[in-house]
């Protein structure tokens, strides 16, 4: 069963919120027009606004309202994607040319800059100060786990709680604060809108632990870029982190990285394999599904509700989620 057929019967709300981003990002200039559209329109999984919406149909659900809030933060969401393309320099994302390889560095930038400033300008047509103090502390957050990530890159010294720190705020906070607002302008309690805080920030740590997990054992064909390419990025994730406690392992990668600008495809094919012959792999399918259990007892004391079923239907389809 495929992600989207959880919530299928969010369709109608979903093509709403399509529409309202396409208006949203047409620019008066031709060419940041046609690059935002193309981004859009390279699709996605749109998983934001989806936990936007099943927060807010726990509370009292008014499409206008909840479709604002589920915009901006996938505007967030697809600017950021901008700006780690031109960061990684790469040339495909899903399968299709990055905004950055159609365009280049610079066009792609202010690409970025432009959707992220139309997210803003959506969500200040809600007059409501806590939302956007929310939103604020959730982009600079962001921001921060950004630069960590470069700073991070062929760091072979980091530990544990970095990786958790740069993916919370990689990924996590955003899915977190989708929950959180969609409580919010739903009208639902402070002690309700932090239980979905806390779905939402257990769920997006358990998704991009997987994620970084699939990047060793799906095809590029799969994952729409070469498998491995984050380690060869010089991104550092939690596979990579556990396989290090294998010393060949980490005499290998250390060792090949020394030139990583002379690494092909057989050295990343070795690496893996080697990666793969560990106990990373389980190791890092532990953790997130500690997450996810976490992210379900979150839930408990939400009233039972079809979309309080679907959440706990979501957590369970990521955590046997294998491509």
């Amino acid at each position: 069963m495929k992600l989207a057929k959880t919530y299928n019967y969010l369709r109608k709300d979903l093509d709403v919120i399509e529409e309202s981003l396409n208006k949203v990002i047409q620019a008066k200039h031709p060419v940041l027009r046609e690059a935002s559209t193309e981004l859009l329109e390279a699709g996605g999984k749109r998983i934001r606004p989806v936990f936007v919406l099943l927060s807010g149909q726990i509370g009292n659900y008014n499409i206008n309202r909840i479709k604002t809030v589920a915009v901006t933060l996938e505007l967030i969401h697809m600017a950021t994607l901008v700006h780690d393309d031109v960061i990684d320099d790469a040339e495909l994302r899903r399968g299709k040319p990055t905004i950055k390889h159609l365009y280049g560095n610079r066009v792609a930038m202010y690409t970025g800059d432009y959707i992220l400033a139309r997210a803003l300008e959506e969500i200040a047509t809600l007059k409501d100060p806590h939302v956007h103090r929310l939103l604020s502390k959730t982009i600079v957050d962001v921001c921060l786990g950004e630069i960590e990530q470069i700073q991070d890159k062929y760091n072979w010294d980091q530990n544990l709680r970095d990786y958790l720190r740069r993916i919370k705020r990689k990924t996590a906070l955003l899915i977190a604060t989708s929950c959180e607002l969609g409580a919010i302008v739903s009208g639902l309690s402070e002690k309700e809108a932090t239980k979905l805080y806390k779905y939402g920030y257990y769920i997006g740590m358990s998704y991009q632990i997987i994620d970084d997990i699939l990047d060793f054992t799906s095809s590029a064909k799969e994952l729409g870029k070469p498998a491995g390419n984050d380690l060869l990025q010089g991104n550092i994730t939690l596979p990579v982190l556990f396989a290090m406690d294998n010393r060949s392992f980490d005499q290998l990668v250390k060792n090949m990285f020394q030139n990583p600008e002379e690494i092909d495809e057989n050295d990343i094919k070795k690496l893996l394999e080697k990666l793969r012959s560990t106990n990373a792999i389980e190791k890092s399918y532990k953790l997130s599904e500690l997450y996810l259990q976490k992210a379900l007892k979150a839930l408990d004391d939400i009233p039972n509700s079809r979309a309080k079923l679907t959440l706990q239907d979501i957590a369970k389809y990521i955590g046997k989620r294998r491509s």
